[in-house]
């Protein structure tokens, strides 16, 4: 009995470290689609699948736990979960241990006679791939069955969503039948819902980390290796976080098999004393303890849902809400790629940046949203008008991001010709230049290399490079026939490994990301009052935040990195080349057209979202005025006024925790 009054002050901490878990593991998940879809050699739009697989799981275990979660022993339903999300974080991880090691694209360099000097440039290699010895091709044979692997990460993924599915309704509900009304906000607003938003940083900062490391660190020579985090080739180790978030997510199960199916509620000795005669009387009481939450029987169904979608209001904000699951799901997915290829940042940079700065933002702005309706006690109608205010706003200067302008890399036979001129066409034979004719390059390689004259080659070869010093990192290619820079005779030029910096772009970075923060900050102003004003009776309430959810993730989580990544793909001006043969993935945007697509898809979603927010505010206008009796909900009102940012009452508590059903895909 000693030891369960102990557990009434605790019994939030198993709960709170689940939803640490699952918001870290998605986080994680989330910072490294780049480096899978380098590893794996897929297209943005397969990435986009990988990612879909999560809702996917979730959405298939979704409705028959919240029906059986008042059925069921629930902290062994949530230790369950856990160790699914387990399992398919290891599944993930397979691939590493099957493919072997990560053989980047890179040219092959033959031996000048007499000196150890390498040419890139050689007159007896074909066009075409050269030969391979009988160990090379029988590796070559390995990798090619390698091709579907990322199948397991999908499946892995997709057990990761029916893990993760129990853990955030169960254990809100579990918290909070136990508590007290007053203290049933701090518990699942202060402890569940912070703990939720600390494990996505986490998970970023993780991702960062692991992002800097080579992808098979430990196991080659790192000064052997010729690129950077920087090179689009570049993989790191995107496996080591997997295991790190899978032994969380193992740990984070082992409470919960320890708890008892419920609790007696804080502060109530009867309860107590009862426990201690029998446990079976506190399965029993179960029910009685249990929320007043109305339970919809299926002939009800049809003709509760027909209700609901009958209300103008709930179904402008059902509409708002598609919307912006589809545009806060495609930034959040592809935003480290667009850093990278806009802005000359490493994706290990561009994740850390959105873990340490943008995150710990949102939930500023949450909890300050929450403040300011505490302080100025905005009713519905407040809210409302609050709300649509602040993301106007943040959609005016969204508008803005059109304006971080920058250029194309200039490469040469892709973008600009040999002499520097605008080249629109695409890789062929015909870029084969008269400065580099007799050096038979092997065609649709990319081992990039920078020229005295700010031209990205696609390799040394097109450079026309005949002789090298150096090795790894710091090999420097002379003598190159195609780099013409003014002052130097033709030939004597030289390059570099990795592709020409564009310093104009990196200059503009700071003032994006300024730009960016500053929409985070107010989206998620608006992000609180928002979730509170959905405008239903008080026995549909809880059905109507889970329509809102389900069809948030049907209709905005699951498509939205789909057509996102297959539109990014529309604008690869070069695709990488597998050892195995076929196109790998993207090296090479064009930055204007991805800038375009990318933002464009935003902005016009946002669009859509305004002109709901403006509808969905004169609607709440029209049925709550002044003058009227229903005003507002007075419930809603004083659990919003008295419990602050993230506070929640049992029937308010869903619209809160709305925001980390989507796995933290918080409002950026």
């Amino acid at each position: 009995s000693l030891l369960l009054l102990h557990l009434n002050r605790r019994e939030c901490i198993p709960p709170s470290f689940s939803f640490f878990a699952k918001g870290f593991s998605g986080s994680y998940m989330k910072s490294m689609s780049t480096q899978i879809e380098r590893r794996f050699e897929i297209s943005s739009s397969v990435v986009g699948i990988i990612d879909g697989s999560f809702e996917i799981g979730n959405l298939m275990v979704m409705i028959l736990v919240s029906y059986l979660g008042s059925k069921v022993h629930r902290p062994k339903v949530i230790a369950a979960g856990c160790l699914i999300m387990s399992f398919g974080t290891f599944l993930s991880v397979m691939p590493h241990f099957l493919m072997g090691r990560y053989n980047y694209e890179r040219i092959q360099l033959t031996e000048e006679n007499s000196s150890t000097s390498l040419s890139a440039c050689s007159l007896v290699l074909p066009l075409h791939r050269p030969t391979l010895d009988a160990v090379e091709m029988t590796r070559e044979l390995k990798n090619s069955g390698n091709s579907y692997l990322w199948i397991f990460v999908l499946m892995g993924n997709l057990l990761c969503g029916i893990g993760e599915a129990p853990i955030m309704p169960l254990g809100m509900s579990y918290v909070d039948d136990f508590s007290k009304e007053e203290n049933s906000a701090f518990y699942i607003g202060n402890k569940l819902i912070s703990c939720g938003m600390v494990g996505p940083t986490l998970g970023f900062l993780l991702g960062s980390f692991c992002a800097n490391l080579w992808v098979d660190v430990g196991m080659v020579d790192l000064e052997s290796l010729t690129i950077n985090p920087k090179d689009t080739r570049w993989v790191g180790a995107w496996w080591l976080g997997l295991v790190i978030c899978g032994a969380v997510s193992f740990l984070a199960s082992l409470p919960f098999w320890f708890l008892p199916y419920s609790l007696p509620k804080e502060g109530d000795e009867k309860n107590l004393n009862k426990l201690s005669e029998s446990s079976v009387t506190i399965q029993e009481d179960h029910c009685k303890i249990e929320s007043p939450n109305t339970q919809l029987s299926f002939p009800d169904f049809l003709p509760t849902l027909k209700k609901l979608l009958g209300n103008p209001v709930f179904l402008v904000y059902l509409l708002l809400t598609i919307l912006q699951y589809n545009s806060m799901v495609g930034l959040i997915t592809f935003e480290t790629k667009f850093m990278e290829q806009q802005f000359n940042v490493s994706v290990s940079r561009a994740i850390f940046l959105i873990g340490v700065i943008l995150l710990p933002i949102t939930i500023l702005g949450m909890f300050l949203g929450g403040f300011i309706i505490k302080k100025f006690k905005l009713h519905i109608t407040g809210m409302a008008k609050f709300g649509c205010a602040t993301f106007i706003a943040a959609y005016l200067l969204n508008l803005l991001y059109f304006t971080c302008d920058c250029e194309v890399l200039q490469v040469a036979g892709l973008t600009v010709s040999y002499s520097g001129f605008k080249n629109n066409g695409t890789t062929s034979s015909a870029d084969v230049n008269h400065c580099n004719s007799d050096c038979s390059c092997v065609l649709n390689q990319w081992d990039p290399v920078c020229g005295d004259n700010g031209i990205t080659y696609m390799t040394a070869c097109f450079a026309g490079c005949k002789s090298s010093i150096g090795t790894g990192k710091n090999m420097v290619f002379h003598n190159c026939s195609c780099v013409q820079v003014e002052g130097l005779e033709s030939g004597n030029s030289s390059a570099v490994l990795g592709q020409c910096q564009r310093e104009s772009c990196t200059k503009t970075f700071p003032y994006f990301l300024a730009l960016l923060s500053t929409c985070a900050l107010i989206l998620a102003l608006g992000g609180t009052p928002t979730y509170m004003i959905i405008s239903v009776s008080p026995d549909l309430k809880s059905f109507a935040v889970g329509i809102d959810a389900l069809c948030g993730r049907i209709l905005g989580g699951l498509p939205a990195p789909i057509y996102f990544g297959a539109l990014i793909d529309q604008t690869c001006l070069k695709w990488g080349t597998k050892r195995c043969g076929g196109s790998g993935s993207c090296r090479v945007y064009d930055t204007k057209a991805f800038r375009n697509v990318y933002l464009g898809l935003i902005a016009g979603l946002r669009a859509g979202c305004c002109f709901l927010y403006i509808t969905l505010f004169i609607l709440i206008i029209k049925r709550f005025r002044p003058a009227s009796n229903e005003l507002i909900d007075l419930k809603s009102t004083e659990v919003s006024s008295r419990k602050g940012s993230t506070s929640v009452s049992k029937n308010e508590t869903f619209p809160c925790a709305k925001a980390l059903a989507a796995n933290e895909e918080t409002c950026l």
